[in-house]
């Protein structure tokens, strides 16, 4: 349901880095864009202050990504975590047609939106999922998982280290402090069986701002059963949700200091 206070607004003009990212599919980045300045707006999935810079700190911020996840001959599964207005994870399907988007997103207004943005942009790659990511832990698995704005390094690895395959890496879109984050979770990371974890910049060419992205990388499968061991009774949760200020949004960039939710 769209929030009557809340007003569309004039989608920003693509700017020349757009071309670059978006290649032949840039004029379906800008249906994106203008969607988010339409609805995502009126739905409370992005804040209006925001409109002006849905590009460069947004789309664009999402889109470079891409960088991180080679090209293969094979069809690559990315699952994204906590997905809200689709960032990162439409900003990826439409930069990526080669790449098999699974977004999860545990609220049922925002995945209502996602599929109908899904439905207008015709993003044949995109599945839609209501849910929280561990009760997807037994439903799907992927190479790459994505997240943006969702929560601190190692609580998001709790979450979603079970969704990779053997090998797999989990990318974290932060903030400034994202050098910061990992050194002080990569003692608990690495018993959470990560062997592998940077900071890297992507669109460092194309940004005035790159992109930093928290890469973990863990080695075998881990042991789900150790992970549930892990996670909080849903009672707890459901408290914990309760008990949480109503109407915050997830519409600015990534950053490790920003409030945390459970995808």
């Amino acid at each position: 349901m769209a929030h009557d206070a809340l007003e569309p607004a004039a989608p920003p003009k693509a700017p020349p880095a757009a071309a670059t990212v978006f290649g032949e599919r840039l004029e379906l980045a800008e249906q994106f864009v203008a969607v988010l300045a339409d609805t995502g707006i009126t739905h409370g999935l992005i804040g209006p202050r925001e409109a002006p810079r849905l590009w460069d700190r947004h789309v664009l911020n999402c889109a470079v990504v891409q960088e991180a996840i080679p090209v293969t001959e094979a069809t690559q599964r990315v699952i994204d975590v906590g997905s809200g207005a689709g960032l990162p994870g439409l900003a990826l399907a439409i930069a990526r047609p080669d790449l098999e988007l699974h977004l999860v997103e545990p609220l049922a207004r925002r995945t209502g939106w996602l599929s109908g943005t899904v439905a207008q942009l015709g993003l044949a790659n995109v599945t839609v999922h209501t849910a929280r990511a561990e009760a997807m832990w037994d439903e799907i698995d992927a190479p790459w998982v994505t997240a943006r704005a969702v929560s601190r390094i190692v609580q998001l690895a709790e979450w979603t280290l079970p969704l990779l395959t053997a090998g797999g890496s989990l990318l974290a879109l932060k903030g400034s402090r994202a050098a910061d984050e990992l050194e002080e979770g990569r003692a608990a990371l690495t018993r959470l069986g990560v062997v592998d974890a940077g900071v890297e910049a992507c669109g460092t060419d194309l940004l005035d701002e790159p992109t930093l992205v928290l890469r973990a990388t863990i080695g075998d499968v881990v042991d789900r059963r150790r992970f549930r061991s892990r996670q909080p009774s849903s009672a707890g949760s459901a408290r914990r949700r309760a008990d949480r200020p109503r109407g915050a949004r997830r519409s600015g960039p990534a950053a490790g200091d920003r409030p945390h939710h459970q995808p």
